[in-house]
């Protein structure tokens, strides 16, 4: 049983992402639960209200989402009516990341998925502010879907490790199954000009292995030292449906959420980008 938690805005970028996520992993019995967090709305609203209204509004907020959660919840159904999935609902009074988390932790989610942008939609951006908090701060993987992808059945993926890492055996059994399903080729690139792996690199890339004996996979070496510039690379040069990369202390993708802006440093995603969390859980 495979639980997916996706939180919702209720915007189309919202609903695609559900749509994504019913056909991704619409091949095993699954708990999808639709999590709508409401605290800030209510809080941006009582600046302007009296105290005395408040309970008042956060009922009315809270109903109104419930209603909207279930209209969701029909529109998915009608358009992925799957009898191995079961769909939940969740309106929450809470902030998005503690909310998520704790469900995370409470129902014990296998990955969460949600649209790369929200309501605001902001073309310039690659990832919205709240899609970007999910993904630093969430101890679970995170599957961010651009509005324009409509295509759920990825033909290649692509992995940039350094394998400098342990990784995760349960967020591998995540990818290596939902690879297998479609016949996925998972493609592990690596950029370094040093030809050769240390000795714990080689640990982690056999671990790779053994985890990953069922999917079809190919590793690449760029001898360059640009990150940024060989996934771009490989990405333009190769029919790549998904991004995978892992998200841990010093790593090339920590840098980019913490340092900089993906729009900085130049990374073009426009494809489902799956996030692997190396964090404690």
């Amino acid at each position: 049983m495979r639980k997916i938690l996706i939180p919702t805005d209720f915007s189309k970028n919202a609903m695609n992402a559900a749509k994504y996520a019913a056909e991704l992993f619409k091949h095993g019995p699954s708990e999808i639960y639709l999590l709508h967090t409401f605290a800030d709305e209510v809080y941006d609203a009582k600046t302007r209200l009296a105290d005395a209204v408040f309970g008042e509004l956060q009922q009315e907020v809270l109903h109104k989402a419930e209603a909207n959660l279930e209209k969701m919840r029909q529109d998915l159904f009608n358009i992925s009516p799957n009898p191995k999935h079961k769909v939940f609902t969740i309106a929450e009074f809470g902030m998005l990341v503690d909310s998520v988390n704790e469900l995370v932790e409470r129902e014990n989610i296998d990955v969460v998925v949600m649209g790369t942008q929200g309501e605001t939609d902001d073309k310039q951006l690659t990832f919205g502010s709240n899609t970007l908090q999910v993904i630093k701060y969430v101890k679970c993987p995170v599957l961010a879907v651009p509005e324009v992808f409509g295509d759920v059945h990825p033909k290649n993926m692509l992995f940039p490790t350094d394998y400098q890492v342990p990784f995760k055996r349960r967020e591998l059994k995540l990818l290596g199954t939902t690879a297998k399903c479609f016949a996925t080729k998972i493609n592990f690139l690596y950029v370094s000009k040093f030809p050769t792996l240390s000795l714990r690199q080689e640990d982690n890339k056999a671990f790779l292995e053994s985890s990953l004996t069922e999917n079809r996979i190919s590793y690449t070496q760029d001898s360059g030292t640009d990150i940024t510039a060989a996934i771009n690379k490989y990405i333009d040069q190769h029919e790549v449906d998904m991004l995978v990369m892992v998200n841990t202390r010093h790593s090339y993708l920590e840098n980019i959420l913490y340092q900089s802006t993906i729009e900085k440093i130049g990374l073009q995603i426009k494809i489902p980008f799956l996030v692997l969390q190396n964090l404690p859980r």
